[in-house]
């Protein structure tokens, strides 16, 4: 059975807040705007998940809602799971594998370094199949210093393993969407 993983990195979040900490801080402006772009882009691409499964913290949870009201995703197929804040590949791996079987899609949002380090272990060099996905080559300066998955970036990925099974280079990369590019498309 083909699985599609839908990777999604929190919208940009506002830093100068009154947020006890990290894990409350909003989202930015921008982050409100890119947010309803990005589910509108998934819906248009039928990218629609079976799950989804958050990080709980508040710029996370702000970028859930926005995309799942746009995509009529119930909260009941919402998992907010703690683990994913400051999660590694080995924990990500972990809440995916505890996934039902006969769920063929999720939607994961959370935070960097974990996400690309997710994306980059399940499809290989992700940087290169980034690249390759946009011939145009563009992309190049998106990445930057700061690495493929930036603010509210969508990776869909496609495997034939179940969930308890995902290993290295199991993956292929089928589309990243970068927030700015819905710009261009308004």
């Amino acid at each position: 059975m083909t699985r599609q993983l839908y990777i999604l990195r929190h919208a940009k979040s506002a830093w100068d807040t009154d947020a006890a900490s990290d894990f409350d801080r909003p989202l930015a402006k921008r982050g409100q705007k890119d947010v309803p772009l990005m589910g509108a882009w998934m819906k248009e691409e039928k990218l629609i998940p079976e799950y989804v499964v958050s990080s709980p913290a508040e710029r996370a949870k702000q970028t859930v809602i926005g995309v799942c009201q746009v995509l009529d995703i119930k909260e009941k197929k919402i998992t907010w799971d703690r683990r994913i804040y400051g999660a590694d590949t080995e924990e990500l791996l972990e809440v995916l594998s505890e996934l039902p079987s006969k769920c063929q899609s999720v939607l994961i949002v959370g935070h960097n370094p974990g996400l690309e380090s997710l994306a980059a272990f399940l499809v290989g060099d992700l940087s290169q199949k980034a690249t390759e996905l946009n011939p145009n080559g563009s992309l190049n300066s998106e990445f930057g210093d700061y690495g493929v998955v930036k603010t509210a970036t969508l990776l869909h990925l496609e495997m034939e393993l179940s969930w308890d099974a995902l290993k290295q280079r199991c993956a292929t990369l089928q589309q990243i969407k970068y927030p700015r590019a819905l710009y261009s498309a308004e």
